[in-house]
């Protein structure tokens, strides 16, 4: 039995701090100008209630996955083993904006119940997380890794991946004087001086030069002293408070809650079952029913006392391990990130540091994990990871197509069914197949792993296989959990009804076919390296 104590904090923790510190910062950022900006909730609910919440959520968070690790590294006697990441999960904090939040505001008038009808969607996800758990990993042990990691690598590659990697073409004098800073660390293996963390020096010159532009005028960055002097305003010691009347107030509008709450329940046991198959893959192996339920009852915490936010294991734990996080960079951010929420820094953070100059830490994430999909699967599988990924882009560009048209005025969710059709046969007339990145996108994260695990199942002649995730994929679109809108009985039936045709002709396969038998992935290798080492070829 190994009796050697893991330490708790080695020098790569540095980097993994800065570098995962400001994703979350970012994101905490991001939530604020959201409740602030979107929802126009009050500054005395924001910094007095929410986030305080939020940052109690995400410290228990942080610290479980911290003590976590350090069971693991004291079991197996190894220093090498990294915490998993976790925090806000960040398509869940745009959904519940503008899809609960936002809408409910607007119908009552009132932010309040926006906030209220948060918070009880948050309290259905966590109990659907809990009871997730137990189920994961039967799904994750069948399920073929290229599926895992495809749809992981989708969500890296767009929604991970482009928001950051546009806004830093939009403010290159920043953006890409920092990535260049990240890139030549993290993957290129340049010390900086005395060691600092690249994280650090890349928010450090993005934030000097952001400072000088302002006083030369040119305001790259949008930084100002009359915003940083207004934000100081919000400073303060609040600690949060529990929220049980605001949670069961919200279930006036369970109805509606219920339509969004389940499929993201689901698609939060798929997210972190993947992420939790990323960490094994990097050598990191934490049982995925403690992650899911640590995952459920610390959202049910944050949600009692007054957050409106999924917690999540991140996408990413890979990246944090190869910069030299393992065990302390987890719980300091924690730390960190209670000081920032509950003495009112948050909105100071806003106001000094430009967004941009952190954004490049997001986009080295999404790199790192879309190419671990590709990395560490099968060769022969790389059909199978690409085919994963087209949900999301299809998901990607829906997004940007429906904030384009409420951009100029047009709010898709407010059009009758005329109007509807109309705006799509227009669309369909200049190329845009609206209603196809509607299909394909719809539950985006279960449609790329069913698709994928098709793909990868037929690759490998297994046949019975592939038709066991042919026709789970028609029940879960009969269903409304991928390629629909919304849950339900019969949603997108063409679908359902052709991925079980599928299915009847992957079962015929299996009893009549006569198929060619795969080539071994070694033989294949040698073949083509001795093609490429023919001079006659």
């Amino acid at each position: 039995m190994n009796t050697t104590k893991p330490k708790l904090w080695v020098p790569g923790d540095w980097n993994a701090f800065f570098g995962f510190g400001t994703n979350i910062l970012v994101n905490l950022l991001t939530l604020t100008a959201l409740l602030r900006f979107v929802i126009k909730m009050p500054d005395g609910i924001v910094f007095g209630r929410i986030l305080p919440a939020t940052g109690l959520m995400m410290c228990l968070s942080t610290l479980y996955y911290a003590w976590l690790a350090y069971r693991l590294a004291a079991k197996t006697g190894r220093t090498d083993i990294c915490a998993l990441p976790s925090g806000i999960s960040v398509p869940h904090m745009f959904v519940v904006t503008f899809v609960i939040m936002l809408p409910i505001a607007l119908r009552t008038g009132d932010p309040i119940k926006g906030w209220e009808a948060g918070l009880t969607w948050v309290f259905v996800q966590s109990f659907v997380l809990m009871a997730g758990g137990f189920i994961a990993p039967i799904v994750r042990r069948i399920t073929p890794r290229a599926a895992l990691l495809g749809t992981l690598a989708g969500v890296s590659v767009t929604f991970i991946s482009m928001s950051p990697a546009l806004q830093v073409f939009m403010t290159p004098v920043i953006g890409l004087v920092c990535f260049a800073i990240i890139l030549l660390s993290w993957f290129g293996g340049v010390r900086y001086f005395r060691g600092m963390p690249a994280g650090l020096v890349a928010i450090a010159v993005g934030t000097l030069i952001a400072w000088v532009s302002t006083g030369l005028g040119l305001n790259y960055g949008g930084l100002t002293l009359r915003g940083l002097a207004d934000s100081v305003a919000n400073f303060g010691f609040r600690v949060p408070l529990p929220a049980f009347h605001q949670v069961f107030s919200g279930f006036e509008f369970l109805g509606a809650i219920l339509v969004t709450a389940i499929p993201f329940g689901i698609y939060d046991l798929v997210e972190a079952m993947d992420n939790v198959e990323s960490a094994s893959v990097a050598g990191d192996s934490f049982p995925t029913t403690r992650v899911l339920c640590a995952d459920g009852v610390v959202s049910l915490i944050g949600c009692l006392m007054g957050n409106p936010f999924i917690n999540a294991v991140y996408i990413g734990h890979p990246g944090w391990k190869a910069m030299g996080g393992r065990i302390g960079y987890s719980a300091a951010t924690g730390i960190a990130v209670i000081l920032l929420c509950w003495f009112g820094t948050i909105s100071v953070m806003l106001a000094l540091i430009p967004t941009v100059a952190i954004l490049p830490i997001l986009l080295y994430i999404g790199m790192l994990i879309g190419s671990q999909a590709f990395q560490e699967t099968p060769r022969s599988h790389a059909p199978a990871v690409v085919l994963s990924i087209a949900p999301h882009l299809a998901n990607w560009g829906l997004t940007q197509i429906t904030g384009a048209l409420a951009a100029a005025g047009t709010v898709i969710g407010t059009l009758d069914d005329g109007k509807m059709a109309d705006l799509v046969a227009a669309m369909k007339n200049q190329g845009v197949l609206y209603q196809g990145l509607q299909i394909l996108g719809g539950g985006s994260i279960l449609g790329g792993l069913i698709l994928g695990a098709i793909a990868a199942c037929v690759i490998d002649r297994n046949f019975p296989k592939a038709t066991g995730f042919a026709f789970a994929g028609g029940l879960l679109t009969f269903f409304g959990f991928m390629h629909g809108e919304r849950i339900g009985f019969a949603q997108t039936l063409p679908v359902a009804v052709s991925y079980l045709a599928v299915a009847v002709i992957f079962a015929g396969c299996t009893k009549f076919a006569l198929v060619r038998p795969k080539v071994p992935e070694a033989a294949r290798l040698e073949d083509e390296l001795g093609e490429q080492l023919d001079p006659a070829t």
